[in-house]
């Protein structure tokens, strides 16, 4: 369990990296026709990663291991492991320290509200934990690391359609900030209402509102008239405007369907940031360019590739969702560009 004397920290996903785990689309069962694109986007975003990163795959059987190295090659450590799908994000430990101590913190996994029970997710975090060689600290209730966002000093934003959803907990609103609390020492925990259209894990909040420094959020815009989630943005807008937090906005990626004519939760906020680059997912949609050009000022230090999402967003993600950072210390230097705002705690 966590020390109650010992502050825990849980450095923002900018800050340097010890190593970054993703795992290898492993099943042609659940990837059907996309398993070869999913596996060629996976691959892309490692090779961007690896320059500046530990890249660490977890890769699920002989045919996934063999697939996984002939794609990478030397550009990351392929780990066997038993896990069901690739969203480490979710079924993967938070990685914190409780003092100087790192730890890996564990919380319940129930398949994203019993949709998508499949073996070996309720263990993997375990495996990645063992494999880091970090000790594992449990938590009795149900959360996706997808489904809360911080901001390194104590501000946790998440959703009430996912973490107050009766399919994960059956609590109330104090309940899960008093869980909240206790997980992650969070000083002050701030809701949006509900997550994009068809998303698989009942709105995730990586796909709506991400810091990208200590007070600075990125927020998504409605593109084109028929924008699915066109609503929704301008109500996280009018949301987030009453808060004391810089906004930046980016265009979502408009309408993007499925095949089968479906609309796709996709979003341009599914970013990974590397130690020195930050993949941002594109859908071949008209926004993806002017959307990595304004990345490219949020992060001028770092190497900011656009790469394509779509496959792996059949199985209902990106590549936030398939990785988990493991930080380097528990001390770290808030970067920020100098036309941000300085923090200031809500009164």
């Amino acid at each position: 369990m966590l020390d109650p004397s010992k502050k825990t920290t849980i450095p923002p996903e900018w800050a340097p990296h010890k190593a970054m785990w993703t795992a290898w689309p492993s099943h042609p069962n659940l990837w059907k026709e996309n398993l070869e694109g999913a596996r060629a986007e996976v691959a892309a975003m490692v090779r961007v990663l690896a320059d500046g990163e530990d890249m660490k795959v977890l890769a699920c059987g002989e045919e996934a291991m063999a697939s996984a190295r002939a794609a990478i090659g030397d550009c990351a450590r392929i780990i066997p492991a038993n896990f069901g799908d690739i969203w480490v994000r979710d079924t993967g430990p938070i990685f914190a320290f409780s003092g100087e101590r790192p730890v890996a913190l564990r919380f319940v996994n129930n398949g994203w509200g019993n949709k998508y029970v499949l073996p070996g997710d309720n263990t993997v975090g375990d495996a990645i934990a063992l494999a880091a060689g970090v000790e594992t600290v449990r938590f009795d209730f149900v959360l996706e690391g997808g489904a809360v966002e911080m901001n390194g000093e104590g501000w946790l934003f998440s959703t009430m359609e996912c973490v107050l959803n009766t399919n994960r907990n059956y609590w109330e609103e104090k309940a899960a900030i008093r869980a909240l609390h206790g997980a992650f020492q969070c000083s002050r925990v701030s809701w949006l209402e509900n997550g994009l259209m068809n998303d698989h894990t009942d709105g995730h909040i990586d796909n709506l509102l991400r810091f990208i420094a200590r007070n600075v959020v990125v927020i998504q815009l409605p593109s084109g008239d028929d924008d699915p989630n066109a609503e929704l943005y301008l109500n996280i807008l009018k949301e987030v405007q009453t808060m004391n937090v810089l906004i930046q906005c980016i265009q979502s990626p408009g309408r993007i369907c499925d095949d089968d004519g479906r609309v796709m939760p996709a979003s341009h906020l599914n970013f990974v940031i590397g130690n020195k680059a930050v993949v941002i997912p594109v859908y071949d949609e008209e926004y993806g360019n002017s959307v990595v050009a304004k990345f490219k000022d949020f992060f001028p230090k770092h190497n900011v590739v656009g790469l394509p999402s779509k496959h792996l967003l059949s199985g209902g993600g990106s590549f936030h969702c398939i990785t988990q950072q493991e930080p380097a210390a528990p001390d770290f230097e808030l970067m920020r560009p100098k036309s941000f705002l300085p923090f200031k705690s809500k009164k």
